[in-house]
């Protein structure tokens, strides 16, 4: 059974991960525009080198329409970072992929974010362990 709390802890804890958030997606953004990308293709791009992927799977995780990640998809082709490719396992579906300079650039954004590795490095296996825990189960996914 679900429980709404508004006790001052839950409260100060929704707030700390509002801030964790917007921190986070600030230096993503900036991260991105050192590389002339928007967030949104630094993010595909971030997918993308860690498998290929269906364009629809890309949305899903991003939780938009298709047809944004087919004009993403397009901009990061145009500039040599991703490809179309059929998918192995079913020709009639292309999948995204990056290049080897899209891999590369991939690369370069996740070292320049430091905010959500130093914090990180100050916690103990033990603790990251547990946290990650936590937030998979505030997420369902535990």
């Amino acid at each position: 059974m679900s429980t709404t709390r508004t006790d001052p802890l839950t409260l100060e804890v929704v707030d700390l991960i509002g801030t964790v958030v917007a921190r986070y997606h600030d230096e993503y953004e900036e991260a991105a525009a050192q590389h002339a990308l928007t967030g949104a293709q630094a993010r595909v791009l971030g997918l993308l080198s860690l498998e290929p992927t269906p364009m629809r799977k890309i949305a899903e995780k991003l939780k938009c329409e298709p047809s944004n990640v087919t004009g993403i998809i397009d901009r990061l082709e145009s500039r040599g970072l991703a490809e179309r490719r059929p998918d192995p396992g079913d020709r009639r579906v292309k999948v995204a992929a990056p290049t080897e300079e899209g891999r590369d650039v991939a690369r370069r954004l996740r070292e320049s974010l430091r905010f959500a590795r130093e914090p990180l490095g100050e916690l103990t296996e033990v603790e990251r362990t547990l946290l990650r825990d936590l937030l998979k189960r505030m997420l369902g996914t535990a």
